[in-house]
């Protein structure tokens, strides 16, 4: 294949998304995934002026507002519908009862920790907010505050730094189509030889001792080596994406200086990886974003867009994919009567993935309000900061029976675990399986397993909830 070389020389990128509105309270941030369904929408009222894509918006920088008082830990949490701290030791550990809590005395909860957000906890509206493009702008992602040395950065700026996730529409159309054919189902479909022979791998290295760790030494090294594999860098690398998706998801997501280090560092490693493709194409994903050619007159693909979406693809495809298969790892070790199910049932593999996916969903997101807007008796305004809280939309009784309860055979689970609305999950297809392929293998090799209870057990959670550390213990078997 031949490509067309690029005259642009590519600027090394120093991109945050750890910025506000001017003059408007403290926002959020970045990164990850979602998926969708559509339904008629609700009576909406939106109130304030909406020229927020002129160029000159898109261009200008925007001060951030954020400060080291914010970060402060807030003491106890003295009302959940009022006072909420997605940081709190009990909401990390299982938010279930909480969000049952608020979705019973107030579906939109509200807080002031943090800067200040609105956290839905019902389905319909998590969808319906989902919907409100370009009223709540998708431009900083993340759960969390800014940090407070973060820069200044403009709209567009903002939007191409984890494109398509960061971005509104246009911006967000284009790059979200620059990403559809290598995650359509059959080129998806293509990485499972590769994704098997590297769960059996990972499976050899520690299945004659009787033991592992299933977060660190399973769960959290397949998504990187399949991303690593598939946009032409190192598998080798997995350790160090693994290190740099912690300290910007887990558990560097309160610790904002380690934050802005590990994002600049890994947005070194994928400038350095796209200017080499410039120099010298290759056949590979990174190769194909940045030659690629779209008939869609708004597309402007740069280098700083490939390293924006990149970026999307590295963050957002290692930390839900892993957290997902670690859940599901978990659920199996602690509850045996399913495990037991899928050993004597192996055709219920793909429903029980669905399954997992709902009552774990691992993914909160966020939008800053580029509006006032006022929605089912709660007023928004114009600066702040709304949780897409898909996790909490999957366990509405309103939506799913006995909505708490892990039915591994559950017919109807119109969930929404990848999200909704227009950054729907891209990945999805990949996300699946990837999961699909790591608990079948698992399960084939090592059936009858149990979470060590004498072992330190973690969970991270906020943006994205999953187990980080997990001690597992198996009869020793043998290598393949």
């Amino acid at each position: 294949m031949a490509w067309a070389r690029s005259s642009q020389a590519l600027t090394p990128l120093r991109v945050t998304t750890d910025v506000v509105s001017a003059g408007q309270q403290t926002q959020v941030q970045k990164a990850s995934f979602a998926m969708s369904n559509t339904e008629d929408d609700k009576v909406l009222v939106y109130r304030g002026n909406w020229n927020m894509t002129d160029a000159s918006d898109m261009h200008a920088k925007m001060k951030l507002a954020t400060s080291e008082e914010i970060w402060k830990p807030g003491g106890p949490v003295t009302d959940w519908t009022t006072d909420y701290d997605i940081r709190d030791e009990g909401y990390v550990k299982n938010p279930v009862p909480i969000w049952a809590e608020m979705r019973d005395k107030c579906p939109i909860a509200h807080t002031d920790r943090l800067g200040g957000s609105w956290n839905p906890t019902r389905f319909d509206d998590t969808r319906e907010l989902a919907k409100m493009v370009p009223e709540l702008s998708s431009r900083q992602p993340l759960v969390m505050p800014p940090a407070p040395n973060a820069p200044e950065l403009s709209r567009y700026e903002q939007a191409i730094a984890a494109a398509p996730i960061t971005a509104d529409p246009p911006i967000q159309t284009w790059t979200r189509r620059m990403l559809l054919p290598a995650f359509a189902p059959r080129a998806v479909a293509s990485y499972g030889e590769y994704t098997e022979s590297l769960c059996h791998e990972l499976i050899d290295e520690f299945i004659e001792r009787g033991d592992c760790d299933g977060a660190v030494e399973y769960s959290q090294q397949i998504p990187p080596r399949v991303i690593a594999h598939l946009i032409g860098v190192d598998p080798g690398m997995a350790d160090q994406f693994v290190h740099w998706v912690n300290m910007l998801l887990g558990e560097g997501i309160n610790k904002p200086a380690l934050r802005m280090k590990a994002r600049d560092e890994l947005l070194g490693f994928i400038s350095g990886e796209v200017q080499k493709r410039m120099d010298d194409p290759k056949e590979d994903l990174l190769t194909e974003l940045l030659f690629m050619e779209l008939d869609d007159p708004e597309a402007k693909i740069t280098p700083q867009v490939v390293v924006g979406v990149t970026n999307l693809l590295i963050v957002a495809g290692i930390d839900t994919t892993w957290s997902s298969i670690g859940s599901a790892l978990w659920h199996l070790g602690t509850y045996p009567e399913d495990r037991q199910r899928l050993i004597d049932q192996p055709e219920l593999l793909p429903t029980a993935i669905e399954e997992f996916l709902r009552f774990y969903a691992p993914v909160t997101m966020a939008r800053v309000a580029d509006t006032d807007i006022d929605y089912n008796g709660v007023h928004i305004k114009r600066g702040d900061k709304v949780l897409m809280n898909f996790p909490a939309a999957c366990h509405d009784p309103e939506q799913f029976e006995n909505p708490d309860e892990f039915i591994i055979d559950r017919a109807k689970n119109r969930h929404i675990a990848f999200g909704s609305g227009i950054h729907r999950c891209a990945g999805s297809n990949l996300a699946r399986l990837e999961m699909t392929i790591a608990v079948r293998v698992w399960m084939e090799r090592i059936p009858e397993f149990h979470i060590r209870a004498d072992e330190p057990m973690k969970w991270a959670g906020g943006q994205v909830r999953g187990p980080r550390i997990m001690a597992m213990s198996f009869p020793a078997g043998h290598k393949r």
